[in-house]
């Protein structure tokens, strides 16, 4: 169903053979919008109301689903909050559209190209995070949670931003720096002992059935999931006519792989088909291949305007063949349970067009390369590794004829086995419905069909009464094999927006302590007593006995959270030292906070095997953040390369940590 949202660029080429019709062909629709603004409005808000109706539609079959036992009833509404699904993308598609004006030509002629499978986005509902964070700053952070309204509005309106991102690098940033609030958010706010207590809702992707839990790591791995998304909706709105365009899409389609890759080895027990191993494992192997469909597109250009040099066309026969290769692996990803029962249809038809086609492709450029005249005769030894063994124990591919007549007719089996793949294609393109309606995919399919059969005609003899020679298969080999690459998350740098709670390796619900203070202190004949060490927040090292820090309460491994009533938290080890030597004698003011012993260890209590569990919350530690790098990929590590939070430092060894005067 989502192969109907055809990207900018992939809807607008296939009708440039044809007159264009209103309300058919958006470009089209779009010039004539322009000169009509009254009419592009009433479009927009026919849009709107259509998009209002689809979602009453699916809030009732969301309410029938959740309240039903019966599973017959239950398969219909899926069935229908799938097709309600569809609808909406489609819809929010077309109102995207009109927002923009930017629409990408397909090229003409050789220039089309067949349409990719981009993604629809996640959906989700709205969150109310003010509530339960301000009761949770208020009771276990001992701070005033009204003061923290800018703050959480900001992060409701991050969320708001990220539910309609738009399809550019923009998006992906918008999503990345979601995403990295959230692990700033898992770092203070949730913990086994205390959490908010939200309960995130979300749309599969795929079936438009609702999910919801009350783990964050659902509300990360969806938002990691929308990335991978918007990755291929990217790249399908590439304009492959140029080597620039089909070096783009390849990264996007590379990096949305790196996206499910990650998903899918970091979380489990999904409550979502979509995110399920088996759909991300297909969706990665899906990714692969229109990344390497894109690096044969690239090597097709500028090989097009030679097509009679024998070195391009061979290399791009097994580059064909390669490409014919990885989406016959995704279309038995795809034909396969529990894939197949969520998986549109259309996608499987499409991988399985694909595959033939490409097969197609993979003969006839072999039977372009036949066509030269005259090999050279190192030339001849490398055509043979062009083609497959005729059987397992053959160690290299059969022997070519150096007669032009024997390649000739050799060259002719190859195009018969192009023009049979080809009718092949067109015959899956014409089982499928939905397929039936991508009209771009039955021209180029055609359009290759129609150069295959000329070519066969040309080699044609009269007296060709016997055709005995069997074309031998491609050897499917890559110049280029697509990376899996990880999305740059990393490049968005974003500050915790709760920044003035604290240093997350002290204050988070993983924390438990109490204020001390403020305390009032004089500098005696061995200054303050205490000795000071490390930064954000400056740790109480060591207390000299009998001396001012000892009388006044303080202990070792307190933390100094306020000078004189200046909030430290975050200053540096230098600042407050300065800050104490610089009082006379009047003293200095401070205030401290102790940590307390946690009510149960870290990793203990139940687990519910139903929920997405991400490794940290399996017992993994998560490393603490810096201020100015966001928070690693999926916020944890599966080394414990950091002790527990709140442990005292070893004695310091450094000669110049001070014991403030």
């Amino acid at each position: 169903m989502i192969l109907e949202e055809r990207p900018d660029g992939q809807g607008t080429g296939e009708e440039s053979s044809r007159p264009q019709d209103d309300g058919s062909i958006r470009k089209g629709y779009g010039s004539f919008v322009q000169n009509q603004p009254g009419q592009l409005q009433s479009h927009r808000a026919r849009l709107h109301q259509q998009i209002s109706k689809e979602l009453r539609m699916r809030t009732g079959a969301e309410n029938l689903y959740r309240a039903t036992s019966n599973t017959w009833v239950r398969e219909t509404v899926a069935l229908e909050l799938s097709y309600v699904n569809s609808n909406l993308q489609l819809l929010k598609e077309e109102l995207a559209e009109l927002s923009t004006s930017v629409d990408v030509d397909q090229p003409e002629g050789e220039g089309i190209t067949i349409p990719m499978i981009p993604l629809g986005l996640k959906e989700t509902k709205e969150l109310d995070w003010a509530t339960p964070l301000k009761e949770l700053i208020s009771e276990h952070f001992g701070e005033d949670g009204t003061s923290f309204e800018t703050e959480i509005q900001e992060l409701e309106d991050l969320r708001q931003a990220t539910r309609t991102p738009s399809r550019d690098e923009a998006g992906l940033d918008l999503l990345a720096a979601y995403y990295s609030q959230l692990c700033f958010l898992d770092a203070r706010f949730f913990s086994p002992s205390r959490s908010p207590g939200l309960l995130f809702h979300w749309y599969d992707s795929l079936t438009g059935v609702p999910a919801q839990q009350r783990a964050l790591a659902f509300e990360k791995g969806s938002v990691l999931f929308n990335i991978g998304a918007l990755h291929t909706q990217i790249g399908a709105r590439q304009d492959c006519s140029c080597t620039e365009g089909t070096n783009h899409a390849a990264e996007a389609f590379q990096r949305a792989a790196g996206a499910f890759r990650l998903l899918r080895e970091n979380f489990s027990h999904s409550p979502s088909p979509d995110m399920s191993a088996a759909s991300l494992s297909m969706l990665e192997q899906l990714m692969i291949a229109q990344a390497q469909e894109c690096i044969f597109k690239g090597l097709l250009l500028p090989a097009s305007a030679t097509p009679d040099i024998c070195p391009d066309q061979l290399q791009l026969a097994q580059e064909a063949a390669q490409v014919a290769t990885e989406y016959g692996l995704v279309h038995r990803a795809m034909a396969q349970p529990p894939v197949r029962d969520y998986l549109p249809a259309s996608w499987t038809n499409l991988a399985h067009v694909k595959a033939e086609h490409f097969c197609a492709l993979a003969h006839y450029h072999a039977a372009m390369a036949l066509c030269e005249s005259h090999p050279a005769k190192g030339e001849l030894a490398r055509q043979e590794h062009v083609f497959q063994p005729s059987t397992p124990h053959e160690l290299q591919g059969p022997t070519l004829p150096q007669h032009p007549e024997d390649r000739r007719k050799l060259a002719k089996a190859h195009l018969k086995r192009a023009i049979l793949g080809q009718e092949e294609a067109l015959r899956l393109h014409t089982l499928c419905r939905v397929l039936r309606k991508v009209d771009l995919l039955q021209v180029v399919v055609t359009q290759t069909l129609r150069r295959s059969l000329a070519k066969y005609s040309q080699l044609e003899r009269e007296d060709d009464f016997f055709e005995a020679t069997e074309a031998p298969d491609i050897q499917p080999k890559t110049h280029q094999t697509p990376e899996v690459r990880m999305p740059s998350l990393s490049q968005v740098k974003v500050t915790d927006f709760f920044h003035r709670l604290g240093p997350l390796s002290v204050f988070s619900t993983k924390n438990r302590w109490q204020l001390v203070g403020p305390v009032h202190m004089t500098r005696g004949e061995g200054g303050f007593g205490f000795t000071l060490r490390g930064d954000s927040p400056v740790l109480i090292a060591a207390v000299v006995p009998g001396g001012q820090a000892e009388s006044a309460g303080l202990k070792e491994g307190d933390y100094i959270v306020s000078v004189n009533g200046k909030p430290c938290k975050w200053w540096k080890h230098l600042e407050v030292v300065t800050q104490l030597r610089s009082m006379g004698e009047e003293g200095v003011s401070l205030q401290v906070v102790s940590l307390l012993p946690s009510p149960e260890p870290r990793g203990t209590g139940p687990r519910r095997a139903a929920l997405l569990w991400n490794q940290r919350e399996c017992g993994f530690e998560t490393p603490m953040p810096t201020r100015t790098r966001p928070w690693p990929i999926l916020g944890w590590s599966r080394k414990n390369k950091q002790g527990k939070t709140g442990s005292h430092p070893d004695p310091c060894t450094n000669r110049n940590c001070v014991t403030c005067p």
